[in-house]
Formats: structure tokens, C-alpha cells, sequence
């Protein structure tokens, strides 16, 4: 199958004598004798086999199984740290019956057949639970039907077991291997039974993750890792002043520097932003950053030095009085609240934040042709950056080939693949293969990030604390209108408003409204995209509410709030249980409650704090996150404690500000996250009871994490946090 690249790069094992950044490049498979996946007709949902994958052009092959007995699993969605190279192949494992630790997992890269390959949203198991576990059980049902035949047997006398069917009365049994071949010629059943759950081997399990090992020892190759031959090194001087112009570069200096080879002007493409750079290619990096520092640049920036977070959020407080448009109107809220016999209202703020994962960016690109390029990269998905390069680069997207590596962190920052072009361009401006890195000052300096929002919240309540009236009033930017020149920003911007008007909670006459306030500066969707802010005015305003109504947040929320049966209720009560909420608190120690349903999933957090001379504590941490069915409940933990973690940087580190048109952090010294020290007990807790709602596990563990510790501050002080970040020492 010529147009399907399947390739592999394991860094070599240090004991097998060969440098550990040599590669093995796997060529296309063959003497396949099974490959099984879905056409690729418009809905993609029938599964073909065929029997060799030079036959499969028209198929994206899911499973390939060799006469040798090897098996393929294809992983359609890149690891970045979240664990799909175990999960998403475990679907089809599970139904399979074969170990993760038999098969060898092959990442895709972009071709069509596999449609969206993109790791984000949380969907990467919930959009493909059902259809991967189907090719898993379509591929073990056709070896069942394939030894029945050879045995002349009833098919219900066979099973299958780690790699083999066997025949129940007689013990015979085949290997995978040995019936693939007569299996590729039947026709696979396209709603084959799937297994009983409490016959699961690996989902739902503390199964182990293959990728474990490779990443513990070396050997797992990250983007940053990759080296090809002949390949030179790229370091680039971005303006700081986002949308400044390059007037000149004097690059004299620079070209005396020991092995630097050339200077070029460059564009970093982002979204509808095209930002003016100077790269320095040189033999090594050290050489072309050292080239880079002696760049003599000179720089038009205007009036954009202008800009400054302390005006800006000024603006956004002054546009506040301001009607915004309507996200979501549902009975009479302005008659009802001005009826209301008690009337709350209060502001809230929050920060902009980076994405900082641990691995900056970069990129490997060669041309293969004057038409064609081969990328390495570490990105959220191979399609991406296929679809960027084609259109920035103008050429055919078919003329790209996307290695996709293991990434070192992305939260949201690698779907945006501007780093690749700019390798891709200098590349072709130098003739050569070129690794572009940035530095972590790059990385924290050039975003884009994550938006504020203000929130002004206002609610209407009745005399004995029953909500009357609620409305959340978003103001900010939108990370739509930073990239996309056509976006209308006159109306609602889902993008801004994610889950206010959605929550379980039973809020009559609720209005709420988004303000647009344009900003110059690239902002891009963050883990949990925007229900990181908005939640923390939302589930903050709740506790208000409950305090205004002088109730108990808990008891508030779960028999005013949420008399109707629901998840939420569900997640609430068992918090309620695991976190002992009505057992008495030393004097000065505090709990708060939060929870947050969007698009990704729905988790909630209790937290407790102590108080002591102005400063707080946390003492313990209790999450409940609802998923309906989970995959590797070890995993799911991890992903909920790595969301604590950034929540609680998000929510008590400085952030980013802008100065002078530039933002002024430059590195994680001035840029900070959470230390271990800083880091308290998390125990998760897991709401699975195999319900048809499958939800996501990575980022709904983040929105509820700042208001549930703002309301503990408030609860253990008496002092009630509305601004994000806020110094857990000064409160």
C-alpha cells in the first residue's frame, strides 16, 4: 500500500553497541496475510478485510496480522503524555484477546484513510471505544470461523486466547498466524458481539502501559530527539513585540560565528498571523543559537509597544457595563431579578496563562523533491500538520509525509503546528534537512496562550435563598477572532463560554452574555480550553449563593440546586461521601466544593485547607470524576492529579503579563509551576458503572480544581478569593 506510510522510531538500546539516536525506520509491511479495518467511503464505518496491504489503499487498516504470527496494532491518536499508546490499541486488544505486550503499536501519520487523527478534547477513548473494539471482535470472530472450517467444527466450539484459537473438546489450537491468511477471505460481520464486560482482560484494568518502558530506559524517541542525516540546526529570533516588522538584520556577526552556514528571513504562520523572524542555520545547535544572539536587528513595532495587561484589564472591567451578546436566555431575567427580594452580584478575574509543556517546540524537516516534504514532529495530531504545511507551503497534502513522535507534554499547545512551517521553510531556503528548536524562552515568550476572561456574575434570590434569577456575563477576547481573520465577533463565542449555560444546576430566568474585547496577542485553546476560567466565577458564585442563603455549599447545591436526578447530583453525593464533608474541621481548617460539566466530561474536587497567619495550606485534595466506563482507572488518576497540578499553578503562579507590547516572563523562574513541596495529597475517585456515556478523563479535571480551593479559603478565613492567581502565603 504505496500510499500508506507506516514507520516506527525506537532510539537504539545502549547495550546494543549502535548510538542511541541512529533509528530504525520500519519499510511498508509485508507478507501480510490479515488486514482488517474500516473503508474509506464517506461514513468510514465498513469494515473490510483484505489480504495484503498492498490491496488496502481504499481501507484504513486497524489490525494487521503477518503469517509469521506478528500483529500491528495502529494507534490513530499521538501519546503526549496522556497514555493513548496504551489505550486507544487496548480497544482493539481487549476484543482481540492478544497482550499489548505481544503486538507491536504503529502510530498513524496523517493519511486519509484514517480520518481525524488529532489527540485533544479528551476524545481520544470516547470517540473510538465502540469502533475499535468492533475491529477487535470483527478480527477474532473471522480466525474463530477460519479454524472451524479447517477443523470442521461448530464455530461455538472454538474460542480465542492470547494469540490463538482453540477447540474446546480436542484442545487444537492455531496460532493468529496460521489462519490469518484463510481468514482474509471472509467477509467480517459488521456488528460482531462484543465481550461482557466482566470478561474484560485489559479495559477497565491497572493494565501496564507499554510506552512505560521505552520512555523509562531512553529509548522512546521524542520530536526534540530526532536526528537525520546530513541534518542542520535552526535557532530563530522572533520579533517580542507581537506584530512587529522586520525593517533589517545585519547578520555580519553572526556568519563569523564557528559553523554557522547561513541566515534567513522567515514568517511564522499562526492562524491569520504572519509574525516576521530571522532564523541562523549552523552545523550545531550551540553555533546557530550563538548566531542568533549576534543578530543585529532592527524592528518597527508602532503603536503596538503600547499594549499592556494593566490597560487591557481595565478595559475588560470598563466593558463590563456593557449588554452583551446573549449565550443563553431562558424565562425573564431582568424582570425577575429586579423583583427578587435578595440580590448578590460580584466580579471575577483571571489570568493568562502558557502551555509550557516540558519538551519546547520543534520540528525536523527534509525536502524530498521540489514538491515534497518528510517532517518529524511532535505534535496532537499528523492531519494537522499535513493540512498546514499544504496550505502554507502550497504544495499537495499527499506530498507530505508526517512522522508523528511521542510528545513531551502539549495540553492544547501542539495543535498548533506553526513551528513545523517555519522548519519547513527554512529547510527549503537552505536545501537542506533542518532541526528547528525553540528555546524555553521561545516557548514561554511567543505563545500563543491560554485567554483571560472577566466574568460579572449577578443572581436574584428569594427570601428564604431559592434562586429567582442568574446570569454570568463573560468578558474577554476570543481565541477565534486571534486566528481567524473571517470570525465574526458581534455574537456569542462558544469558544468563551464553554458550560455556563449547561450546568445540571436548576437556575430559572437565566441569561448569560458574552462581551468581545480584541486583543493583539495569539491565544489558543488550553487544557479544558476555556471552563479553566469560567468555571472559577461559576462555582465560586454558587458557593456565594449558598452563603447568601446561609446554607451549607454542599447542602445548598444538592437539595436547592439539583433536586432532579442527574450525574452531576451523583458526582456531588459521592464527594460528599469520600471526603467526610460533615465531619467537624479543627478551628482554622476549611472545605470547599466545586464541580464542572463542558464539552470534555464532568469531575468535581472537595479540598481542604488550614489557615495560619495569613497564609494557607492545603491539606488534602478529594476528586470524583464521572466516566461511565474507564480504561485504565491507574491512568485516569495520574491524569487527574496532573490536572490538580496545573490547576493549582494556574491558580496560585504569577501567569503572563504583557509590557511594551511583549510579554514579560521569559522562563519557569519568573514563569513558575507547582514544586512537589507544593503539591498536596490528591485521592481520586472513579464513577464508572459501564452507563452508554462515555466521557472524557484529561481535562475534566481541571475547571473545578481553582473554585473548589477558593471556596475552602473562604470557608477556613472568611475571605472570599475573586481574583486568579491568588499567593496561597498572603492570603
Amino acid at each position: 500500500m504505496s500510499e500508506l506510510l507506516i514507520s516506527r522510531l525506537l532510539r537504539k538500546d545502549r547495550s546494543s553497541g549502535i548510538d542511541r539516536r541512529n533509528f530504525l525506520k520500519l519499510s511498508s509491511l509485508s507478507g501480510v496475510a490479515l488486514v482488517l479495518g474500516f473503508s474509506s467511503g464517506p461514513d468510514k464505518k465498513e469494515l473490510i478485510a483484505v489480504g495484503n496491504v498492498a490491496d488496502s489503499y481504499q481501507l484504513s487498516p486497524y489490525i494487521i496480522i503477518e503469517k509469521s504470527g506478528k500483529i500491528t496494532l495502529m494507534n490513530p491518536k499521538p501519546d503526549m503524555g496522556q497514555g493513548t499508546f496504551q489505550s486507544v490499541p487496548s480497544l482493539m486488544a481487549e476484543e482481540l484477546e492478544v497482550a499489548l505486550d505481544s503486538v507491536t503499536i504503529l502510530q498513524t501519520s496523517g493519511e486519509k484513510q484514517f480520518g481525524m487523527q488529532v489527540s485533544g478534547g479528551s476524545y481520544s477513548v470516547r470517540g473510538n471505544y465502540n469502533e475499535l473494539r468492533k475491529v477487535g471482535a470483527a478480527a477474532k470472530y473471522m480466525l474463530i470461523a477460519a479454524a472451524a472450517a479447517e477443523w470442521k467444527v461448530p464455530e461455538s466450539e472454538c474460542y480465542a486466547d492470547n494469540g490463538r484459537i482453540f477447540h474446546k473438546p480436542s484442545g487444537k489450537n492455531f496460532t493468529y498466524g496460521e489462519l490469518a491468511e484463510t481468514a482474509s477471505k471472509l467477509t467480517p460481520s459488521q456488528n460482531p458481539q462484543l465481550k461482557d464486560p466482566k470478561d474484560f482482560k485489559i479495559l477497565g484494568k491497572n493494565y501496564p502501559r507499554p510506552d512505560v518502558p521505552l520512555k523509562s530506559s531512553g529509548r522512546a524517541v521524542f520530536g526534540i530527539d530526532v536526528e537525520v542525516p546530513g541534518m542542520l540546526h535552526a535557532s530563530v529570533e522572533h520579533n517580542p513585540v507581537f506584530g512587529g516588522k522586520l525593517v533589517s538584520y545585519d547578520d555580519s556577526e553572526a556568519l563569523k560565528i564557528k559553523g554557522v552556514q547561513k541566515v534567513v528571513q522567515i514568517q511564522r504562520m499562526l492562524g491569520k498571523n504572519k509574525y516576521d523572524a530571522v532564523a541562523v542555520v549552523a552545523d550545531n545547535y550551540w553555533a546557530a543559537r550563538q548566531g542568533r544572539l549576534a543578530l543585529k536587528i532592527k524592528w518597527d513595532n508602532g503603536e503596538l509597544e503600547k499594549f499592556n495587561s494593566k490597560d487591557y484589564e481595565q478595559a475588560l472591567r470598563n466593558a463590563a457595563n456593557q449588554e452583551g451578546a446573549v449565550v443563553h436566555a431562558d424565562g425573564d431575567f431582568d424582570k425577575s431579578f429586579a423583583g427578587a427580594p435578595v440580590k448578590l452580584e460580584a466580579f471575577y478575574e483571571t489570568p493568562v496563562v502558557s502551555h509550557s509543556p516540558m519538551e519546547p517546540m520543534n520540528c525536523v524537516v527534509t525536502w524530498t523533491g521540489a514538491d515534497s516534504v518528510e517532517v518529524w514532529v511532535s505534535a496532537q495530531g499528523p492531519d494537522l500538520v499535513k493540512d498546514e504545511l499544504a496550505n502554507t507551503l502550497k504544495i499537495p497534502r499527499d506530498n507530505i509525509a508526517v512522522n508523528i513522535l511521542f510528545n513531551g507534554g502539549a495540553f492544547g499547545r501542539r495543535l498548533y503546528p506553526d513551528f513545523a512551517t517555519e522548519t519547513a521553510h527554512i529547510s527549503k531556503a537552505v536545501g537542506k534537512p533542518v532541526k528547528l528548536v525553540w528555546t524555553r524562552e521561545d516557548d514561554t515568550q511567543l505563545g500563543p496562550f491560554r485567554p483571560l476572561t472577566f466574568s460579572a456574575m449577578k443572581a436574584g434570590l428569594s427570601a428564604d435563598g431559592k434562586p429567582l434569577a442568574f446570569q454570568h456575563k463573560v468578558i474577554g477576547p476570543s481565541i477565534g477572532s486571534t486566528m481567524d481573520e473571517k470570525r465574526d465577533n458581534t455574537g456569542e463565542s462558544s469558544d468563551m463560554t464553554e458550560g455556563i449555560s449547561t450546568q445540571k444546576y436548576e437556575l430559572p430566568n437565566m441569561k448569560n452574555e458574552y462581551v468581545f474585547v480584541e486583543i493583539p496577542i495569539p491565544l489558543a485553546a488550553w487544557r479544558s480550553v476555556t471552563s479553566s476560567t469560567v468555571a472559577f466565577a461559576h462555582e465560586c458564585f454558587i458557593d456565594e449563593m449558598a452563603v447568601k442563603a446561609k446554607k451549607d455549599p454542599m447542602t445548598y447545591r444538592l437539595e436547592t440546586l439539583l433536586t432532579k436526578d442527574s450525574d452531576t447530583k451523583k458526582v456531588l453525593t459521592k464527594l460528599k461521601e469520600v471526603s467526610h464533608w460533615d465531619k467537624p474541621l479543627p478551628k482554622g481548617w476549611g472545605r470547599g466544593v466545586a464541580q464542572y460539566e463542558f464539552f470534555a466530561g464532568l469531575a468535581g474536587y472537595v479540598v481542604v485547607v488550614s489557615s495560619k497567619n495569613n497564609a494557607v495550606r492545603i491539606e488534602k485534595v478529594y476528586s470524583v470524576i464521572d466516566l461511565g466506563t474507564v480504561v485504565n482507572p491507574n491512568m485516569t488518576a495520574l491524569q487527574i492529579e496532573g490536572a490538580a497540578t496545573m490547576a493549582l499553578s494556574a491558580a496560585t503562579k504569577n501567569g503572563i503579563t504583557f509590557k511594551n507590547g511583549q510579554t514579560e516572563q521569559t522562563n519557569f523562574h519568573n514563569n513558575p509551576i507547582v514544586r512537589i513541596n507544593e503539591m498536596p495529597e490528591v485521592e481520586v475517585h472513579i464513577l464508572a458503572d459501564g452507563g452508554p456515556t462515555i466521557k472524557g478523563v484529561g481535562e475534566p479535571g481541571i475547571p473545578p480544581f481553582a473554585p473548589a480551593l477558593a471556596n475552602a479559603i473562604f470557608a477556613a478565613t472568611g475571605k472570599r478569593i475573586r481574583r486568579m492567581p491568588f499567593d496561597l502565603n498572603k492570603i
